[in-house]
């Protein structure tokens, strides 16, 4: 299946590793717009669930189909998921959104007897699953002791706090939740709204963050986006995993896209310097192995850090650095950068998509990646830029610390630099730290070699998962004894 995001790759490469480590798992997936499902085989229907939708009930139909040895099962249903883009379209997120996550918690809960499966664990991933632990806790536990969900703990992972699936209080008996559960100190409710990232975060019984930093932040005022209340009170429940890396998909030494393969063993990184060179010329940049080029990618809006990066966009093209952005944004957005690239001719280019190739070569030619986000920065996206031996520069409070090690704090052993005040001349002033080392040739390359040889594999962030895993199923069977 085409991953787009990174949590499509913490989705597809997780459940793959862990079963690569002997994990009984299984992939739930409502099947929208936009998922290819060609890579699936045997695919085939399983029947109807039918699950409470106000005060009626809606029928959808499970599929499922394997990736290699993993089971997918998809939640399919003509008007909620068939037709529709997993959150929204270019008007913005889809108005029922409340609707149709609610129905997919139900869905998938519903799934397991007729699959039949009856998990240790049900894992979540951000606010579009906050609902399961929820519902697993006041309609099954209980009330149903002998249906495969009852006895399950539930990790609830987070890996974008800026998006929380918050819609109207008027929305709960829609949703099938009585309204003690909005009103309690460790209810649904956040600023007056049902808030379903809150919901996941009070009721599953371990918390998980994108990386052990990022869980200490959190529980900040300031960097919490008004949760630092649960996450200080569930801070024995949250953990922090950084996520791995898919080391055959992204490998220099063998990947297809690249116009010439390079390592670690290429200690004058030749093979490098070719990508640059080839990357230069197609994309119509000044060419020039002494000019750096940097990197963004991903969505160009404020929650991924451009609102930033705006600010000082121009300021980095005059200090001979050439900008290749590869993402999508708002149309107005796109149209601002499409006139910085028109003003800066051969110094400033967009790519107007998201595409697993393009990002393969503009990594195999970068030196640097300006990846400012504030919010939900992507440790995946450095993971691979380091293997692909591009400096990362980040925001140093985006929770990254555990991915990229800061240059001017440790010679030794940085990795990248980063910038202490969310501003653009902060950005600016990491981005001259790391211009001034590369008019050091050799200890650039020392840095870039550095860069090269750190190891984010899915296989040890598997383990970590394992170990936070064992702490649901305990949580859960002592939680089961005390009820």
């Amino acid at each position: 299946m085409v991953r787009r995001t990174s949590l499509a790759e913490v989705a597809e490469s997780l459940p793959r590793t862990l079963r690569q480590e002997g994990a009984d798992v299984r992939v739930f997936l409502p099947w929208t717009i936009g998922l290819d499902t060609s890579p699936l085989q045997s695919l085939r229907e399983l029947g109807p669930i039918r699950v409470k939708d106000g005060t009626s009930r809606a029928e959808l139909t499970l599929h499922t189909g394997n990736l290699g040895d993993l089971p997918i099962y998809l939640i399919d249903h003509p008007t909620l998921f068939r037709s529709r883009h997993p959150y929204g379209d270019e008007e913005g997120p889809y108005a029922d959104n409340w609707r149709r996550y609610a129905i997919f918690a139900r869905a998938v809960l519903e799934a397991l007897p007729i699959i039949p499966f009856a998990p240790d664990v049900i894992h979540g991933l951000d606010w579009t699953t906050g609902l399961i632990p929820v519902i697993r806790e006041l309609e099954y536990a209980t009330k149903q002791p002998g249906h495969p969900a009852a006895n399950a703990g539930t990790f609830f992972g987070i890996h974008n706090l800026a998006l929380q699936g918050a819609f109207e209080r008027e929305i709960l008996p829609q949703i099938g939740l009585p309204h003690r559960v909005f009103t309690a100190v460790h209810g649904v409710e956040l600023s007056g709204k049902v808030n379903y990232l809150k919901a996941g975060a009070e009721f599953a019984t371990i918390v998980g963050m994108s990386s052990p930093g990022h869980a200490q932040r959190v529980q900040q005022t300031e960097r919490a986006s008004g949760l630092a209340e649960t996450f200080r009170r569930r801070a024995k429940e949250l953990v922090g995993i950084s996520n791995g890396i898919d080391y055959k998909a992204w490998d220099p030494g063998n990947d297809p896209l690249l116009p010439q393969p390079f390592s670690v063993k290429d200690k004058e990184l030749l093979g490098k310097k070719k990508c640059k060179a080839s990357l230069q010329e197609k994309l119509g940049l000044d060419t020039g192995a002494r000019i750096m080029v940097a990197a963004v990618i991903g969505r160009l809006d404020a929650d991924s850090g451009f609102d930033v990066l705006a600010e000082v966009l121009t300021s980095i093209l005059e200090r001979n650095i050439e900008v290749v952005l590869l993402g999508n944004g708002k149309v107005e957005v796109l149209e601002r950068v499409r006139t910085v690239e028109q003003t800066f001719t051969g110094r400033c280019r967009l790519i107007d998509a998201l595409h697993p190739s393009a990002a393969h070569t503009l990594l195999g030619g970068a030196d640097l990646l300006i990846s400012p986000s504030h919010y939900h920065a992507s440790n995946q996206l450095c993971a691979i830029a380091l293997r692909y031996g591009v400096v990362p520069i980040v925001y140093s409070g985006a929770g990254l610390d555990d991915t990229v090690v800061d240059h001017d704090k440790e010679p030794k052993k940085g990795t990248g630099f980063t910038f202490k005040q969310y501003s653009g001349d902060a950005l600016l002033d990491g981005i001259d730290a790391a211009r001034k080392l590369y008019k050091e040739p050799a200890d650039w390359r020392t840095l870039v070699l550095r860069c090269m040889k750190q190891d984010f594999s899915w296989q040890a962030t598997a383990e970590s998962y394992l170990k936070a895993y064992r702490r649901v199923t305990r949580r859960a069977k002592s939680a089961a004894v005390d009820d």
